[in-house]
């Protein structure tokens, strides 16, 4: 029996040691695992650090140019007042003018449109100031009290318009 038990002795020791390699293969596996999964956190987090950076950059590329753009406007704006100060009163409406229209066709450059303003209401476009009884049909744009412009797709602000309203009845006297 003395043999039979020494057997059992080494299998018990065999199926242990197999234990602890499976155990420590494991832990060495979950310890690899662990790394990776850290080294992808730092990974993304550098990612989303760099792409913050990058997209503050390209604002601050695209506010620098349409500054580039705007300064001969303000230099423009500069020789207007230049000449209203001298009393110069053509000179002043031309400058003024010419002001305007490099202003305008920058803003055009950039992909600003006016919003034609003519026609029915467009809540998605207009914004109705006031309602005024009118011979024109009932909600249709009688007045623009301020331009509104959109950039591409989207409206950057509204045309604030004064609305047709039904006529008033009765008499006026």
């Amino acid at each position: 029996m003395t043999d039979e038990t020494h057997v059992q002795h080494n299998e018990d020791a065999t199926v242990e040691q197999s234990s602890e390699d499976q155990l420590a293969a494991l832990q060495a596996e979950r310890d690899e695992a662990i790394d990776r999964w850290k080294r992808t956190a730092a990974d993304f987090d550098n990612f989303r650090k760099r792409a913050t950076k990058e997209r503050e950059a390209t604002v601050t590329f695209a506010n620098e140019r349409l500054v580039k753009e705007l300064l001969p406007i303000l230099d423009d704006l500069e020789r207007a007042l230049v000449a209203a100060t001298e009393h110069e009163e053509a000179a002043l409406e031309d400058g003024v003018r010419l002001v305007h229209q490099s202003l305008a066709h920058l803003l055009e450059r950039q992909g600003i449109k006016e919003i034609d303003a003519v026609g029915m209401f467009d809540p998605h476009v207009h914004e109705a100031l006031l309602s005024q009884p009118s011979d024109a049909a009932e909600g249709s744009v009688i007045d623009v009290v301020q331009k509104g412009y959109t950039l591409g797709d989207r409206v950057v602000r509204p045309a604030r318009v004064v609305v047709a309203a039904p006529p008033q009845n009765g008499s006026d006297g």
